[in-house]
């Protein structure tokens, strides 16, 4: 990371400033900054599905960035006011039970409607989405695993597997089901994007329980369905991309590490 080169940790300016970003960090933190990623992924599905729907050969199109722009603000301001204050989003922070699964399962819904609904979007073709969704559903599972951050070896762990067989394999059922579901629909953004996600979770499920498989199995499918959207919303990288870099820099002056990353932790324990 550029900044990383620009600041080494024993530099002047890396001390002087790390305690301003750890007060920021902390309230990034608090706010859930970094779970929208997935609330923006999800809001941008249901515009892409709706563009499909519309024209199966459009790609690259920036003409609807003002509208995708808003909704993405839109559903920012609902997360922030509403769903995160009451607590009704905690995947990724502990294992869900069954209301909290729905509860999920429901705001998934609500945002994918939310990006799919224009002027010209009808409720006949809302089966669109039923691929999105239940790539959602898969990568949820996945979420049911809980990683925590050793802040004094700077490293991700994670050492409880209680129902890995069970989430796993139902994962890989259901992003099995939205790739054929996509194919059926003749959706080659969501059947590619779950293609190239299955593996993760798979290697996950026959490969010996391993932080760095999990590591893979959470972030890299979200990094794939995100870029694969790109595809056809381009502007989308913009968002993306100043929201990826700013918790990247804030966590590097926090904790040393560069974070959401492409790297996973190769320590030996499991």
């Amino acid at each position: 990371m550029f900044v990383e080169r620009l600041f080494p940790p024993e530099s002047s300016y890396y001390t002087k400033w790390r305690n301003s970003f750890s007060k920021l960090g902390e309230k990034m933190d608090a706010g859930g900054l970094i779970q929208l990623f997935i609330i923006w992924t999800l809001t941008v599905s249901g515009i892409v599905a709706n563009m499909d729907h519309t024209n199966r050969f459009i790609y690259w199109e920036w003409s609807g960035w003002v509208t995708g722009l808003i909704k993405l603000c839109l559903v920012s301001i609902l997360f922030f006011v509403w769903i995160h204050p009451k607590k009704m989003w905690v995947a990724g922070t502990k294992t869900l039970n069954n209301t909290e699964f729905g509860t999920h399962l429901v705001i998934a819904i609500v945002l994918l409607l939310i990006g799919w609904l224009d002027s010209s979007s009808s409720l006949g073709s809302l089966s669109s989405l039923a691929p999105y969704l239940t790539a959602f559903l898969a990568g949820l599972l996945v979420f049911q695993f809980i990683l925590e951050f050793d802040q004094t070896k700077g490293v991700w762990f994670n050492f409880h597997w209680d129902n890995k067989g069970w989430y796993l394999s139902l994962s890989v059922a259901l992003m099995s089901i939205s790739i054929l579901i996509g194919i059926l629909l003749d959706d080659p953004i969501i059947s590619t994007a779950g293609m190239v996600a299955l593996p993760f979770a798979a290697i996950a499920l026959i490969w010996p329980s391993h932080v760095r498989h999990l590591q893979r199995a959470r972030f890299y499918p979200i990094f794939i369905f995100a870029m694969f959207l790109c595809v056809r919303a381009p502007w989308f990288l913009i968002p993306l991309a100043v929201l990826f870099f700013v918790l990247r820099t804030v966590n590097y002056f926090r904790y040393g590490i560069v974070h959401p990353s492409f790297g996973v932790d190769f320590l030996e324990e499991a």
